[in-house]
């Protein structure tokens, strides 16, 4: 009888018998289809398939408002955004709020990243980090209630400082001079602590050794950030204003909480102005040819990203 050293596996033929099969089976390409067959349906189910629905739906004239089935129409719902001038000038809104929001946001975030990043012994950094983050974890909804009430005319926090600096009140949110200033701030408030953690993310991705290596060499700040901070941290970094450009640009929540796009349509963005197509008027349509709009837009941002992500690549011809 053959002997079976201690800590050897057995080598019964019936033990084998029974174990390869599974064994096979787990290293197929099938088993690790069927573990990703989970995740996979529930993509197709809540993303692949409402956006091919949408995208059906924008060549057709269709409401809920009507009992009549839906028309063909071709692309005259897209004719009819490219004609529409109030459309055009909520893009022109968002494009601005876009611009303000993700560069204050990256800006502010970038510097008190370095702030943090660079002052790990200062006293009661990790309660200011925690204090920062609140604003960030807070939903847009009870973000929108609150400052609603701290702009408040009459027993607003802000009409109270105001009023004891200057004798005067300003109601932020329905005068037009001021309305849109006054959402951006909440963005900005809501928005900057995503861009100093991102930071912080890019940052933390630097080697300490190549750090060290760049201090004994005595490179400049300049020298430091481009040629050895930039490289690695440039992915996560833009990771984070890629997701901020997209997140600002479909904001609807604060808006329609805080002015409800008003005064007039001053805060209006294309995002609100989709909302009521789809879900005041209710028409199908048109709401769903000018959502197709909005995802190439994202795409091309998407793309944009991309691009300066490699931008030394391209010029290297790498």
């Amino acid at each position: 009888m053959r002997s079976v050293h201690p800590g050897q596996p057995s080598a019964d033929p019936m033990l084998l018998a029974r174990r390869s099969p599974l064994r096979t089976f787990e290293e197929s390409r099938f088993f690790s289809f069927t573990l990703l067959l989970p995740i996979l349906i529930f993509f197709v189910a809540l993303n692949v398939i409402p956006t091919l629905w949408m995208i059906g739906m924008s060549f057709y004239n269709y409401s809920l408002m009507s009992p009549a089935p839906p028309t063909f129409l071709g692309v005259d719902n897209f004719v009819k955004i490219y004609n529409d001038s109030d459309l055009w000038s909520a893009f022109g809104r968002t494009f601005v709020f876009v611009v303000l929001a993700v560069g204050l946001e990256t800006t502010l975030g970038v510097l008190l990243g370095f702030l943090f990043w660079g002052s790990s012994n200062m006293p009661g950094r990790r309660l200011a980090l925690t204090l920062l983050f609140v604003p960030m974890v807070v939903t847009p909804v009870a973000s929108g209630l609150f400052w609603r009430l701290i702009y408040e005319p009459t027993f607003g926090v802000a009409n109270y400082l105001l009023q004891q600096l200057s004798g005067q009140k300003i109601d932020f949110l329905t005068n037009i001079d001021w309305a849109f200033g006054a959402v951006l701030f909440v963005d900005i408030w809501m928005w900057t602590p995503f861009m100093i953690l991102m930071t912080l993310a890019a940052l933390g991705s630097v080697p300490k050794a190549e750090l060290e290596a760049a201090e004994v060499d005595r490179l400049t700040a300049w020298q430091r950030l481009w040629h050895v901070i930039w490289p690695h941290g440039k992915f996560i970094l833009m990771l984070g204003i890629l997701l901020r450009t997209i997140d600002a640009y479909k904001t609807t929540d604060l808006v329609f909480l805080m002015t409800n796009g008003g005064p007039g349509n001053i805060t209006e963005l294309i995002a609100l102005k989709l909302y009521r197509y789809a879900f005041a008027s209710l028409n199908i349509g048109f709401s769903s040819a000018l959502a197709v709009i909005l995802l190439l837009i994202a795409i091309a941002f998407t793309s944009i990203y991309l691009w300066v992500l490699h931008l030394r690549r391209y010029r290297e011809g790498v």
